[in-house]
């Protein structure tokens, strides 16, 4: 029985799928709590060092402190995005990954200098979020298109 399979998912010559395929996906788990301990132990260095002027704005509470579970769902999402960019070695700045708000209002992945260098260098052509938060933990998963090899 012989499935189809889309071009992009073709076998190499070595019997392994080819890793240059059209679409990668990377997924994060972060504890909502270690994001509230790193907000109180360190505060505005760790805010300022992780997240974006746009994620601490967008995840402010009505009375203006940061909320840690939509923190935490943005910090997954730069693990995610990171792992799409197969940084491995790559020293990214935290801030050159930031989830903001498309024209409908959802999320979107942003990325600037290092990692937008390296989104290029990669041949990611378009990246896509999917975040949620619920109890103690918070996720993301983020979606990239690859210039074919």
């Amino acid at each position: 029985m012989n499935a189809l399979q889309p071009e992009s998912f073709r076998k190499g010559s070595d019997g392994r799928y080819d890793r240059e395929m059209g679409v990668k996906v990377g997924i994060d788990l972060v504890s909502i709590e270690a994001v509230e301990e790193s907000i109180r132990v360190h505060a505005d260095r760790y805010l300022g060092r992780v997240y974006t002027v746009t994620e601490l704005r967008d995840c402010a509470t009505t009375v203006g402190t940061p909320d840690a579970r939509r923190l935490a769902a943005r910090f997954a999402a730069k693990e995610a995005a990171m792992k799409v960019l197969r940084a491995g070695d790559e020293a990214l700045p935290w801030t050159s990954i930031g989830v903001a708000r498309d024209r409908f209002g959802g999320p979107s992945i942003e990325l600037a200098g290092a990692a937008a260098a390296l989104a290029d260098e990669r041949g990611i052509q378009a990246l896509d979020v999917s975040l949620t938060h619920e109890r103690d933990y918070a996720a993301a998963v983020v979606i990239a298109t690859v210039r074919a090899a």
